[in-house]
């Protein structure tokens, strides 16, 4: 078991890493083409940050480690949402943009209750699968959100930052190898020693997906948040985690279910009605007390409810 634990950690670290450099190594070379630090930002970080659910869902679902793979997506989403959210307004009381409020949170549930209908296939309530058809359907709704941001761009843009900043083009390429390489070798000891822990355990791959793999995969988007909201940069706290459970839904999802049709358990309804639930809730929140800002109280609830749901969902 200590090995396994120990391989985890390690997938983990190699995987979160892979990511980071990635990501700096993709914005650079962005950036010497002349784009944007805002579409960096709303393309390049926020893929980035979805990067490990991404490598991990790809193996799991390769391997036919069906549990995993919505485990990973649905447990992200409630940990970004729940726990991060939570955290990063307890530090500071986070303002959103009205965009984010009337635009954002809306499609990240419209998300949600799509996943909710194609997993379930209530047309043919004896075969609940997530198919390549409605993987098709999800990155089509892939395509249309990555339109929205493209209009947005075009309607706020912004300024490019000095250019000497950055990095040759040798090391360019050379970060973007290693980060894709890290991504690889990571997210294969992730799977495998997850898989692995829940056999040494007896607990299902659901509850490994829903926990630790979750969370573990989350940490970009954790350390992402934590830093914007210690700079008050409320945007990047809020729309980081916004935009990582749509693109968790509609591209990882997508490309999962492309690989191999993914056969969906009935009890991961409960999650996803967690999910919808909070995501509700942090609208209404955009409409109390100050307006169009989670307050800390908000977010002290936010991370308690995830706590509740922690326990019970080990408990068994």
């Amino acid at each position: 078991m200590l090995l396994q634990i120990s391989l985890l950690i390690l997938g983990f670290v190699v995987l979160i890493k892979g990511a980071d450099w990635l990501v700096n190594g993709a914005s650079s070379l962005a950036k010497k083409h002349n784009v944007s630090d805002l579409a960096i930002g709303l393309t390049v970080v926020a893929f980035g940050t979805s990067a490990p659910e991404m490598v991990v869902n790809i193996f799991a679902s390769l391997q036919n480690h069906q549990e995993i793979v919505f485990g990973n997506i649905i447990g992200s989403n409630n940990f970004n949402l729940f726990v991060i959210l939570g955290i990063a307004g307890l530090i500071t009381p986070l303002v959103v943009q009205s965009s984010t409020v009337r635009r954002e949170i809306p499609l990240s549930f419209i998300a949600i209750i799509l996943l909710f209908f194609l997993a379930n296939d209530f047309l043919l309530p004896d075969r609940q699968v997530l198919s390549r058809f409605d993987g098709v359907i999800l990155l089509a709704m892939f395509g249309l959100f990555l339109l929205y941001v493209y209009r947005q761009l075009k309607a706020d843009p912004a300024e490019m930052e000095d250019l000497d900043l950055v990095h040759s083009h040798g090391k360019i390429w050379l970060l973007i190898l290693i980060g894709l390489a890290g991504l690889v070798i990571g997210g294969r000891l992730v799977v495998t020693s997850a898989i692995e822990m829940a056999t040494a355990m007896g607990v299902s791959e659901k509850i490994i997906g829903l926990t630790i793999v979750a969370a573990g995969t989350s940490l970009p988007e954790l350390a992402t948040s934590m830093v914007a909201a210690l700079k008050k940069n409320n945007d990047i706290a809020v729309g980081n985690i916004i935009g990582s459970n749509i693109f968790n839904i509609f591209l990882i999802l997508g490309v999962s279910s492309l690989i191999r049709p993914l056969g969906f358990d009935a009890s991961f309804n409960t999650d996803l009605y967690l999910l919808s639930l909070g995501t509700i809730v942090l609208l209404v929140f955009m409409f109390t007390g100050k307006k169009k800002k989670l307050d800390r109280w908000e977010a002290a609830l936010l991370l308690a409810v995830y706590i509740v749901y922690m326990v019970k969902l080990v408990a068994g």
